[in-house]
């Protein structure tokens, strides 16, 4: 992993424990699997444990680690660095995905909840009046009761929404092809197809992984079925979203959003998306960031103890299904 990433997901009482469940040396990081100082640490390494910045396991990088039998992931998606020669080879992957999970949940609630309440508007309505708002007047129909949500996957992020949603008055649609009736049935929400949970919803919430298939799954079309006033909520990928015909939707007011990802990552300074009252966005902040970073850490160490004591890992990544997962 890269520095920046040790420092900030493996603090000192973390790094402790992970000395008493494996034998390593804190002081040392491998960032570069050909860099020749680092050859005797990888020639003996059984278990990696990597986080963001780790470069590719490739043929050549597993050369140099003939006693590789697990890689353990202290960060959500190992796309960037597992390869198929790693599954060939019988290597045991883990991640903290789940872990990772949880913030962008919580994340997502706190924007359903608020984006129904038409918070956002309420405040640059008062800021604007420096005075009493008539709430009547101005906001007649906002609240969280009997609201739809619609949810796009039913990921890890997806269904701890779904509990997280439990508590409240709210009827949730879910698009997901690999969820049948039953599943949907045990999940307590309604499965539909894209363009019915479009049409339904008044929130509309994306935990899809980012493929070619779902590339631009709210285009033109699919946005313009959204009733006036829906909100659309991205905390997946920004290529799920037509970022163009978005920003034609929210100039005009029918729509609101509330996007922590966005096509381009970054978006140019001059983008309206930055000014539009009807818009918030942030950083990438949704997944785990600060003290939440130590959730990875602890998440990753749980496993490297399971390992340790020949336990099967808790949460193993199954190659079978990384095609249509993040």
């Amino acid at each position: 992993m890269s520095p920046e990433t040790r420092d900030a997901v493996f603090g000192a009482a973390a790094l402790r424990r992970l000395a008493e469940v494996a034998r390593i040396e804190p002081g040392r990081l491998v960032t570069d699997f050909e860099n020749p100082l680092s050859a005797s640490e990888l020639g003996e390494a059984e278990v990696l444990l990597t986080g963001w910045g780790c470069p590719p396991l490739d043929r050549a990088a597993l050369r140099r680690l003939p006693r590789l039998k697990a890689v353990v992931h202290a960060a959500g998606s190992v796309k960037g660095h597992v390869t198929e020669e790693c599954w060939r080879r019988g290597i045991a992957v883990t991640t903290a995905a789940a872990a990772n999970a949880l913030p962008v949940a919580e994340y997502t609630l706190a924007a359903i909840l608020f984006a129904n309440k038409r918070v956002l508007a309420g405040a640059h309505a008062y800021r604007a009046a420096r005075g009493r708002v008539n709430l009547i007047e101005r906001f007649p129909d906002v609240g969280n009761y009997r609201r739809t949500v619609g949810l796009v996957g039913a990921s890890r992020i997806g269904r701890r929404v779904i509990e997280l949603l439990a508590p409240f008055d709210v009827r949730v649609l879910l698009h997901d092809p690999y969820v049948g009736p039953g599943e949907a049935a045990a999940l307590g929400v309604e499965p539909v197809d894209l363009d019915a949970l479009a049409l339904r919803s008044d929130i509309v919430s994306l935990h899809a992984p980012q493929l070619p298939s779902t590339r631009h799954l709210f285009d033109a079309r699919r946005l313009a079925l959204m009733p006036d006033g829906a909100t659309l909520i991205n905390t997946a990928r920004g290529s799920l979203v037509d970022t163009e015909a978005l920003t034609e939707e929210v100039r005009t007011g029918r729509l609101h959003a509330v996007l922590d990802h966005t096509e381009p990552e970054v978006l140019p300074a001059d983008s309206p998306l930055f000014d539009l009252p009807n818009v918030l966005l942030t950083p990438h902040l949704a997944g785990s960031i600060g003290g939440e970073l130590h959730r990875l850490a602890d998440t990753a160490i749980d496993e490297l103890a399971r390992y340790a004591r020949g336990l099967p890992f808790l949460y193993a990544v199954d190659p079978r299904t990384l095609s249509r997962s993040a």
